[in-house]
């Protein structure tokens, strides 16, 4: 059960990155707005008091989860920029020295990524 979790996961990285980027910059921007303009919260976004005594503990939640979506994201993006400049290389003999970081690298990556290496692997007949 949990291997299709991990692996739906890994299938949508990218999109599930990009929605806890935008969930947490919601996040910081109300309780930026919450922290230094509390009566203009209370009055244009009716934001109930109870919100507003919250909101320093919402802006750094989002501070976090903000940045837990950039990491996710760079991580994600370097990954895919390794393994696809790595995939067009033509020497075999440079593909086997990379082929141990590639295959770590294709771990974490979708599974068209992993399609790639194993016809790269079978064209340069590698196990």
């Amino acid at each position: 059960m949990s291997g299709r979790i991990i692996g739906f996961f890994r299938e949508y990285i990218f999109s599930l990155c990009i929605i806890i980027i935008i969930i947490g910059l919601f996040m910081i921007f109300i309780g930026a707005f919450g922290i230094w303009f509390a009566d203009i919260a209370k009055d244009s976004l009716y934001l109930p008091v109870d919100i507003i005594i919250w909101c320093p503990y919402i802006f750094i939640f989002g501070l976090i989860i903000f940045g837990a979506g950039l990491y996710y994201i760079y991580g994600f993006i370097k990954n895919r920029n390794f393994v696809l400049k790595e995939i067009e290389i033509n020497k075999r003999s440079e593909f086997i020295k990379r082929h141990g970081d590639l295959k770590d690298s294709v771990r974490y990556l979708p599974s068209k990524y992993k399609e790639m290496l194993k016809e790269k692997e079978k064209e340069f007949k590698i196990k």
